[in-house]
């Protein structure tokens, strides 16, 4: 990737996803930015949180509902309630013995796994 130059609006993409703790989506980060500079475009915040995850200043959490991001960058797992749509950290250990055993079985070089598990909130089952 060739060198990013630090922007501005940048700047206030990287500052929104660090002011939350929710694992905001890309539409929730642009409304954030837009309360603060009401001239950003979506294209500008979408392509910045692009470039961020690219320079690994943010994590990209696949989901099936819409993309999230998340500050944390270090290797770990995430919950997705199936009927809130909340998305958050798992307190498990990272296992890197199964990037092992399945680079040794199928001869790939595996830099990481990420496993999002689906199921409902306390808050979605207390409401059933």
């Amino acid at each position: 990737m060739k060198v990013q130059r630090n922007t501005r609006q940048r700047q206030l993409v990287l500052d929104a996803v660090r002011a939350r703790r929710d694992h905001p989506t890309a539409d929730q980060i642009y409304l954030d930015v837009r309360a603060l500079d009401e001239k950003i475009s979506r294209g500008t915040v979408y392509r910045n949180l692009n470039v961020l995850t690219a320079l690994g200043e943010v994590l990209q959490v696949k989901v099936p509902t819409a993309d999230r991001f998340d500050l944390r960058l270090e290797l770990h797992y995430h919950l997705l309630c199936t009927g809130c749509g909340t998305v958050c950290d798992v307190a498990l250990p990272y296992h890197s013995e199964l990037d092992r055993e399945l680079a040794e079985t199928t001869g790939y070089e595996i830099e990481r796994h990420r496993t999002v598990f689906e199921g409902l909130c306390p808050d979605c089952r207390n409401n059933l």
